[in-house]
């Protein structure tokens, strides 16, 4: 299918039912926090490490918790996916957790249990991240395969990140719901719902088509530390930590817009609607161009879409700091959702060609480790640089896809077989 092997496919579309359930809940849960249905301790006037303690900050935390613990455990799940041989049982278990978690937030009444549900949802996150991006490097082939099979993975998966937060924001404005026995449906429950609702069918697709292939358990030791230094001294960072880094990076420059709901849609003068398609705008430009980029990726080579993918990103996340109208920043935003395309699948293509056999499940929690950090980082970031001017957080964001830039130029050599670096002025990363 989509001549890519048929589990691939499933999986991708396991995803994508999974992602418009959490995607769901990064644009509900900012509305639900700042609605006034849960009880929220009194912070008017309150400073924290010498930072003003508002709205905007409490959601940031609220959006990061789940980045959090679900980064700091999954170098673990991905070491225990490749010393077991198994990735099926983790996927199934992680999946069980965040249908758990999405019916409790309907329960919770108070800021602190939300945080309880939201960290717990977060270490559920941990075992299905890492081992499906494995499953998926351990289904392909040969190098030839991978940047495809992770384009078209990524493809799905953003279809599900891209559209469910539109939905969203139709699905808690047009609340509550009439049921019957003159029972009513809060916006916010049914959006909750729709999260749970997404959980069960990817258990259903996973549970019934998904089949493992046979794969060598991996003889590296327990160690978990991450290698900061090329061991082969050929560099002076390891390959897979500056990817890592550069997916960081990358991850905080997506982050940075959630928290800023508020703000954004006041200066825009919009509403959440808009606000919603902006925010899916990124993930659409990736469901576009993931597949083509993947595969160009698996002829021309990994590092020119890095590469090029890196100098878009600096000018479309500062350019969202400076427009002044939805319009404008829609643009900003398909442009900051190309970039990311030509970053994304090429970077985990990269990872994997530097995996040894049995290890993909520890190489890859590098990156998607790096990327629920920067998907913690970024609305905390933005809740505490929006105090010092609207352009802050986004300036911020620019600059670090600029150092990001650096460290990938100087430091990643090219992982395909045959291919050629990109060329740059004045020998530059040559």
């Amino acid at each position: 299918m989509f001549g890519t092997d048929r589990r691939v496919v499933v999986l991708a579309l396991a995803r994508m039912a999974d992602a418009v359930a959490n995607s769901f809940l990064i644009i509900v849960l900012p509305l639900y926090i700042a609605s006034g249905e849960l009880a929220i301790p009194g912070f008017e006037g309150r400073m924290v490490l010498g930072i003003p303690l508002t709205i905007e900050l409490l959601i940031g935390f609220a959006l990061s918790l789940f980045g959090f613990l679900n980064s700091f455990a999954q170098p673990f799940t991905g070491r225990l996916s490749d010393r077991t041989g198994r990735r099926k049982i983790f996927i199934l278990f992680g999946l069980g957790v965040l249908a758990v978690t999405s019916v409790a937030y309907a329960l919770v009444d108070t800021y602190e249990a939300l945080l309880v549900v939201r960290g717990l949802q977060g270490l559920g996150g941990a075992f299905v991240i890492p081992t499906t991006i494995a499953l998926v490097n351990d289904l392909a082939r040969s190098d030839a395969e991978r940047g495809g099979n992770f384009g078209v993975f990524n493809t799905f998966r953003l279809i599900g990140f891209g559209f469910g937060p539109v939905v969203a924001g139709l699905v808690v404005q047009a609340g509550p719901y009439s049921l019957p026995a003159g029972m009513a449906l809060s916006g916010f429950n049914a959006a909750f719902g729709v999260a749970v609702l997404g959980a069960l069918v990817s258990i259903t697709l996973v549970t019934i088509l998904i089949e493992e292939p046979p794969m060598a358990e991996a003889d590296a030791s327990d160690d978990l530390s991450i290698s900061v230094l090329d061991e082969a001294d050929e560099q002076l960072f390891d390959p897979v930590f500056v990817l890592g880094i550069g997916t960081l990076f990358m991850a905080i420059s997506i982050a940075l817009f959630a928290t800023l709901q508020e703000p954004i849609n006041t200066r825009l003068g919009q509403g959440p609607t808009w606000f919603g398609i902006q925010f899916s705008a990124v993930v659409i430009a990736n469901v576009v161009l993931q597949v083509p980029i993947g595969r160009a990726a698996d002829r021309i080579g990994r590092k020119p879409f890095l590469v090029g993918g890196l100098v878009i990103l600096a000018p479309a996340v500062l350019a969202q700091g400076l427009v002044h109208s939805p319009w404008t920043m829609l643009v900003a935003r398909l442009a900051h959702g190309i970039s990311v395309a030509m970053v994304f699948a090429p970077a985990l293509a990269a990872a994997g060609d530097l995996a040894k056999e049995g290890q993909s499940g520890t190489t890859l929690s590098v990156l998607t480790m790096a990327f629920g950090f920067g998907t913690a980082i970024g609305p905390l970031a933005s809740g505490v640089l929006y105090g010092y001017g609207f352009v802050v957080p986004f300036a911020f964001g620019a600059a670090l896809a600029l150092a990001a830039l650096v460290l990938v130029v100087t430091q990643v050599e090219e992982t395909l077989k045959g291919a050629v670096a990109p060329t740059l002025p004045f020998g530059f990363g040559e």
